[in-house]
């Protein structure tokens, strides 16, 4: 019975379950020679959510700094932009950006945001509450370049 069953299978039957019995024996193989680590530990320190997604690249030689940024109540970061992008995480307080058209942001705590690079992007920060901001910036920048370049206000905030 078992040579009538195996006759009547089709061909394309048989491959599949062949398929399927290789990417186990692969699967399990994966599994069997990934290295746990030992000795290692982190700490998260602010983690935040980008609802627009984050795409940074360079293709010169870079400089990356990580910053922890504090602004006082009332305090603010003067006009200025980067020649770099930058990615923030909002780690308490809420920071309201006010960027080159005049237009505001407000990134509370959890938030995150991208400042593109280039002096057509001047913004200021401010911390218009009463607890002080405090900011994890990331900034990707071109080798031996300023984190910020303060500028004058755009037309449209004097």
């Amino acid at each position: 019975m078992r040579a009538e069953t195996a006759a009547a299978m089709s061909p394309c039957r048989g491959r599949l379950v062949a398929a399927a019995v290789g990417l186990i024996v692969v699967a399990s193989t994966a599994l069997a020679c990934a290295t746990p680590g030992r000795g290692v530990s982190s700490t998260v320190l602010a983690k935040g959510t980008s609802s627009d997604g984050i795409v940074v690249s360079s293709r010169e030689k870079t400089d990356v700094a990580m910053l922890e940024i504090t602004i006082p109540s009332g305090g603010s970061t003067g006009w200025h932009y980067h020649t770099g992008p930058l990615v923030a995480v909002v780690k308490s307080g809420t920071l309201t950006r006010t960027l080159h058209d005049c237009s505001t942001a407000g990134t509370p705590p959890g938030g995150s945001f991208v400042e593109p690079a280039g002096q057509e992007h001047t913004h200021v920060g401010r911390n218009l509450g009463n607890d002080p901001v405090v900011l994890l910036v990331t900034y990707v920048l071109p080798a031996g370049q300023p984190l910020s370049l303060n500028t004058p206000a755009p037309a449209c905030a004097r």
